[in-house]
């Protein structure tokens, strides 16, 4: 089995998993409860937001546990537009968000609110000097992606945040989803932030949503006693075990991890160069991810060619809305490109073996489905 799909989800680290199930068997009590068994688990969970805090250089008061990105996404989204409704109804974003981020800013186009989406540049970064004139006196957020999910553009995070410090009663969130555990990041630049374990050889179930000290939002969910005001429900205790552990391990000797994914990356380009395709990552997309467009071949027809070869990549992202890629067909503006696109998205597990396994099927698999 070939699995070139890790931008979708990452298999769990076997570490992490011995973690989640110590915490499990050891740790019976509700972290919230008075007695022995609760101060322990408490403690264990303290102990777990430290070590987070400390990895990413931010405070333990910063850390909000969610079910995933998706859920941080739209606690940041809705709770900024929520709590702040009072300055303003303005939110930018771009054509190149997550579907956790569009879908919130529809429903607040519902409620009364106005969404602007700032240009793309060829490469595919925003108009940094569009974005400056698109904020207004009402615009209370601004949230845009540091790397997208299907094609693996990176966007100028510090630039963005110079342009909106200078607008005190805007705020910044970053959906970051892609970069935790694959890029270095500086949680200084943003307000908030989110990002899920799955995507860095974590449990699923288990997200962060970080939040500036001093900035209020309203909660998604309410009642009920745990790590935050900002997040009711029981705290899952063996998730964020695992969180902290999945962290900790993504960064560990991670100068090596990145170089082997980018020499990974330069050998599949190569590879994809010589086939009949279009490849619509950018040079300067971070190199865990490759997207490319078929010609005159159905991309759910390619996935499940290449599925019968026992390799899985995606069309799209797994979460994606509708019958063609907003994020090709936004720095393309071709229809069928966007309609036929695939992304591989590799790791440091990923050997040449594999990838030229794969190019070998890739090229079969065209060659036949065009006959």
């Amino acid at each position: 089995m070939i699995y070139l799909d890790y931008s979708a989800t990452t298999p769990v680290n076997k570490e992490v998993i011995a973690s989640y199930t110590t915490a499990c068997e050891k740790f019976i009590g509700n972290p919230n409860s008075l007695h022995r068994l609760g101060v322990e688990a408490k403690e264990v969970i303290d102990a777990s937001t430290k070590q987070i805090a400390n990895i990413l250089n931010i405070k333990t008061s910063e850390i909000i546990y969610t079910s995933g990105a998706s859920e941080s996404n739209n606690t940041a989204i809705k709770g900024i537009a929520l709590k702040y409704a009072n300055r303003g109804k303005h939110i930018i974003s771009t054509e190149l968000e997550h579907s956790s981020i569009i879908g919130p800013l529809n429903y607040l186009l519902s409620l009364g609110y106005e969404v602007d989406f700032v240009s793309l540049k060829d490469n595919g970064e925003i108009d940094l000097e569009e974005l400056e004139n698109l904020i207004r006196d009402d615009t209370i957020l601004v949230s845009i992606s540091s790397v997208n999910s299907e094609i693996g553009i990176k966007q100028p995070i510090k630039e963005i945040s110079n342009i909106i410090r200078k607008h005190p009663k805007c705020f910044f969130h970053c959906d970051m989803t892609q970069s935790v555990g694959k890029e270095k990041i500086d949680l200084s630049l943003v307000d908030l932030a989110s990002f899920s374990a799955q995507k860095f050889y974590g449990m699923k179930g288990i997200g962060i949503l970080y939040k500036r000290e001093g900035l209020n939002i309203e909660p998604l969910i309410h009642g009920g006693k745990s790590t935050t005001i900002y997040r009711s429900g029981t705290p899952a205790l063996p998730l964020v075990v695992s969180i902290a552990k999945a962290l900790r391990l993504a960064y560990e000797d991670f100068s090596n991890k990145y170089k082997q994914v980018e020499e990974m990356n330069k050998y599949l380009r190569e590879k994809m160069s010589k086939l009949d395709v279009h490849i619509n990552s950018p040079i300067n997309a971070i190199p865990h991810i490759l997207n490319f467009s078929l010609i005159n071949i159905k991309a759910e027809t390619m996935l499940h060619a290449l599925e019968k070869d026992d390799i899985f990549i995606s069309t799209q992202t797994a979460c994606a809305v509708g019958d063609y890629s907003r994020a090709v067909y936004a720095i393309t503006k071709d229809k069928e490109r966007s309609s036929s696109s695939m992304r591989v998205s590799i790791s440091h597990l990923t050997t040449k073996e594999e990838i030229d396994t794969f190019i070998s099927s890739l090229e079969k698999n065209i060659k036949e489905l065009k006959r």
